[in-house]
């Protein structure tokens, strides 16, 4: 967990940990392609562009300290909470490239709508990203390291919570934006255009 010191201290006590979850991998070069063809207001389309490498750079951030995670040994009880925690940056980063790109592909959607929803979900990102950097504070800091277990904890206890929230919260704003479209489209009887784009709710991981 603490980067280097952590794992000089794991090494002498030399316990063993594989790391098993996944990260997903994102390719935000397609979205920034669906957003440039949509989008014709230049600064619109910067601020767009501009919330993607935002995102990329909050994903490649936890990316960078999962990675280093998966090499350090299971320590300390917490340990899965801060992996988790991580984690979960990947995931509200995939639903917003991936539910983000459907949403930029969908008629009922106005550019003026992409842009607000946009702009939401940069905004959970910025959270989640300011979460991942304070977990990084407190297991790789002398701060971190002057704290009692318990404290150090109580900590990383809220973090995860916190960032709990934010990944639910990012799973609801996707969920309720895909329903405007749903409303729109019954009212003109396009529900299976809408249905194909989206796939159907049980087949929607968000």
């Amino acid at each position: 967990m603490k980067q280097i010191v952590l794992i000089v201290f794991v090494a002498l006590i030399g316990l063993s940990f594989q790391a098993k979850a996944q990260w997903a991998v994102i390719d935000p070069s397609n979205l920034v392609q669906n957003i440039q063809q949509v989008v014709k207001s230049s600064s619109t389309l910067t601020n767009m562009v501009k919330n993607v490498q935002e995102t990329v750079k909050i994903y490649e951030q936890g990316k960078e300290y999962y990675d280093a995670l998966k090499s350090v040994n299971n320590l300390i009880k917490d340990t899965r909470k801060v992996k988790r925690t991580i984690e979960m940056v990947s995931e509200i980063s995939d639903m917003y490239v991936t539910g983000f790109n459907k949403m930029v592909a969908d008629p009922n959607f106005t550019v003026d709508e992409l842009a607000a929803i946009s702009a939401g979900y940069a905004r959970l990102m910025e959270e989640g990203g300011a979460l991942i950097t304070e977990l990084k504070n407190i297991v790789t800091s002398s701060n971190g390291l002057s704290m009692s277990d318990k404290e150090r904890m109580d900590v990383i206890d809220r973090i995860y919570n916190r960032m709990l929230d934010y990944r639910n919260l990012t799973r609801y704003f996707t969920q309720k934006s895909i329903s405007v479209s749903f409303i729109r489209a019954k009212a003109k009887a396009d529900t299976d255009r809408v249905l194909a784009l989206y796939g159907s709710p049980s087949e929607r991981y968000w």
